[in-house]
C-alpha cells in the first residue's frame, strides 16, 4: 500500500490549529502551505508525493493512514513540529 499526502509543517500547535481552521473555512491548502510551512515541500504546496510503509515517521504515517483521500486529518505532532495533513491518494 502507498499513500500520497500534502502537509503544512509549523513549530507550534496554535499556528497549526489556526491554519487547519482556515482550510476548513475554505482557504486553499496549497496557498497556506506556501505561506506558512517550514518544510521544503512548501514550494510544491506541501505535496510530499507517494510513499510506502515505513518511509515517514510513525506518527505522521499513522495520521495519513487514518485519513480518507481528499480529507484533512487532525493536527499531528512529530519531532519536526506540528503537521496539518491532507491525504491526497491511496493505492495498492
Amino acid at each position: 500500500m502507498e499513500w500520497r499526502a500534502s502537509h503544512i509543517l509549523v513549530k507550534d500547535r496554535a499556528t497549526a490549529d489556526d491554519i487547519l481552521a482556515k482550510i476548513r473555512q475554505g482557504a486553499q491548502f496549497e496557498t497556506l502551505a506556501r505561506e506558512h510551512s517550514t518544510c521544503p515541500s512548501k514550494s510544491q504546496g506541501g505535496d510530499l508525493g507517494w510513499f510506502g510503509e515505513g518511509k515517514m515517521v510513525p506518527a505522521f504515517e499513522s495520521a495519513v493512514k487514518r485519513t480518507s483521500p481528499g480529507a484533512l486529518g487532525d493536527v499531528t505532532q512529530t519531532q519536526f513540529g506540528y503537521h496539518v495533513i491532507k491525504c491526497t491518494g491511496r493505492r495498492d
